[in-house]
C-alpha cells in the first residue's frame, strides 16, 4: 500500500471524504418525504450528524409525522433511540473488551492524543501502543475524527462521544473525577493551562484549578513586563 501510495496509484476515502453536504442532507429529507425545514436547521442537522449518512437517515425517519422539527432538530444528539441503539449495538458492542474500556475512559476529553492517553488510562503501555490504537480506530471508521495531518490529535464524532460519555456516567461514574485529575496534571506539564484549569473544575478541584488560574495570571503579567521594557 505504501509503495501504491507513494506512486499516486491508490485513492483513500477516509471517514471526512465521506460526509454528506448540507445540500445533499436536504436531498436526503426531501427523499424521505420530511417537510421542508429552513435551510439553516438543515445545517444545523448535518452539523449535528458531522454528515455521517446513516444518522441523517435515522434522523430522517424520526422526523417523519414530527409536530415540530426544528426543536427535534436542536435536541438531536447521540441519546438519541436510534442513534444509541445503532451505535452501540453496531459500532461499541462489537469492539473487544479492551478497546471498550479505551473509548469509554478516554470519553471524558474534547481532544485526545497517544500520550494524554498513557497518562489518563495509567497503563505503562509499550512506546507507540497508543499511537496505534487511534490510528486502527480511524482507518476502522470508529467515528474518530484526526484533528492535524500529522495525526496527533484526534477527538470523537459528536454523536459517537454522546454514546461513549452515557456509557462511562453508567459503568463507572465514581472513576470520571479521577479521570479529569489526570487529563488536568498531563494538560498543565505539556503547557496547555487552559484545558488544564477546566478538567480541574470537571474534577471538583478547585483549589488546583485556583492555582493553576493563578499561575497563568502570573505568567500573563511576567509577559506584559517585557513587552513594555521592549
Amino acid at each position: 500500500l505504501a509503495r501504491l501510495r507513494g506512486s499516486g496509484q491508490m485513492s483513500e476515502l477516509r471517514q471526512q471524504d465521506l460526509r454528506f453536504t448540507a445540500a445533499e442532507a436536504s436531498q436526503l429529507l426531501s427523499a424521505a418525504l420530511v417537510p421542508a425545514m429552513r435551510p439553516a436547521i438543515v445545517n444545523l442537522l448535518n452539523d449535528r450528524a458531522e454528515g455521517w449518512a446513516a444518522g441523517l437517515q435515522m434522523a430522517a425517519l424520526s422526523l417523519q409525522g414530527q409536530p415540530d422539527p426544528e426543536r427535534f432538530v436542536h435536541a438531536f444528539s447521540g441519546s438519541h433511540r436510534h442513534i444509541l441503539d445503532y451505535l452501540s449495538e453496531e459500532v461499541f458492542n462489537s469492539q473487544p473488551p479492551d478497546v471498550q474500556h479505551f473509548l469509554a475512559r478516554t470519553s471524558i476529553l474534547d481532544r485526545l492524543c497517544a500520550p494524554l492517553c498513557d497518562a489518563l488510562l495509567d497503563e505503562e503501555a509499550s512506546p507507540g501502543v497508543m499511537q496505534a490504537v487511534l490510528e486502527r480506530l480511524e482507518q476502522d471508521n470508529l467515528f474518530v475524527v484526526p484533528l492535524d495531518d500529522e495525526r496527533c490529535w484526534y477527538r470523537y464524532h459528536h454523536l459517537f462521544y454522546d454514546l461513549l460519555r452515557q456509557r462511562l456516567t453508567a459503568s463507572e461514574p465514581d472513576l470520571i473525577p479521577v479521570l479529569h485529575q489526570r487529563a488536568c496534571d498531563w494538560f498543565a506539564t505539556a503547557g496547555h493551562m487552559h484545558e488544564a484549569v477546566e478538567h480541574a473544575l470537571l474534577a471538583a478541584n478547585f483549589e488546583r484549578a485556583a492555582d493553576l488560574i493563578a499561575y497563568m495570571a502570573e505568567s500573563v503579567m511576567k509577559s506584559s513586563e517585557v513587552a513594555t521594557l521592549r
